[in-house]
């Protein structure tokens, strides 16, 4: 069974910097498209960042240039580095992965999903 587990999560002020990770267990192919959402209490869970299996990476225009997602095979750990983070940046961070070779638009074709960590980003 493959598990996704996110940590980092936490509080942080305006302008500050987090890393998000996922570690993923049980999986015997690094076939898997690997992505970021996100989701507040009163809107739809939003796509943050993706990587496709060939390290092609993409982002919401909303983190564009302050969000990096990353990748460390040896250790089967997905990353979100964020910086100048920002008040709107707060909500519940989710990794999810899918058996593709480039990662879907529509959320609900991602298969594999995390617990979620939560960022809070303080004006």
């Amino acid at each position: 069974e493959i598990q996704l587990v996110e940590s980092g999560g936490g509080s942080v002020p305006a302008g500050g910097s987090l890393r998000l990770s996922c570690a993923v267990s049980g999986a015997t192919s690094t076939s898997y498209c690997m992505a970021w959402f996100r989701k507040t209490v009163d809107q739809e869970r939003e796509g943050v960042a993706t990587m496709d299996v060939d390290g092609t990476t993409n982002y919401a225009e909303s983190v564009n240039g302050r969000f990096t997602i990353s990748q460390v095979s040896a250790n089967h750990t997905l990353y979100l580095q964020m910086a100048s983070l920002k008040p709107e940046d707060t909500a519940t961070y989710y990794c999810a992965g899918v058996r593709f070779w480039q990662c879907p638009a529509r959320t609900d074709q991602y298969r594999l999903w995390g617990q979620g960590t939560q960022v809070n980003v303080s004006s």
